[in-house]
């Protein structure tokens, strides 16, 4: 399974919430904006870890669940959602790894 890590910028989140509606492990967190609860999903036991600061929410699941987490990133219009693989999967959201900023030419050399 894949580990990867959730980050919501709480200074770009507008608290629009359609992140909620992809993945219930998305809620309003008491500040009004978006946040992650492992323990919210109704269905399936989850189990994860968040630290919520002042400037950013930061979630790490194991779990086959990362196309939920790129579905809730990919709906929030702000783009204040962020899903990186840990181990080596995709990233989705605003932020570019090294690897995607690459040219043609330097992946052919």
């Amino acid at each position: 399974m894949p580990r990867y890590e959730v980050t919501i910028e709480k200074d770009a989140c507008d608290g629009i919430f359609a992140c909620l509606t992809r993945d219930p492990r998305f809620v309003e967190g008491e500040d009004g904006l978006a946040t992650v609860d492992p323990d919210a999903d109704p269905v399936y036991d989850c189990a994860g870890d968040v630290t919520d600061a002042a400037d950013r929410v930061v979630a790490t699941f194991d779990d086959d669940r990362i196309d939920e987490a790129k579905q809730a990133a990919a709906a929030c219009p702000t783009d204040a959602i962020v899903v990186e693989a840990v181990d080596g999967a995709e990233p989705s959201g605003p932020r570019e790894s090294p690897e995607s900023t690459e040219s043609a030419e330097e992946v052919a050399e």
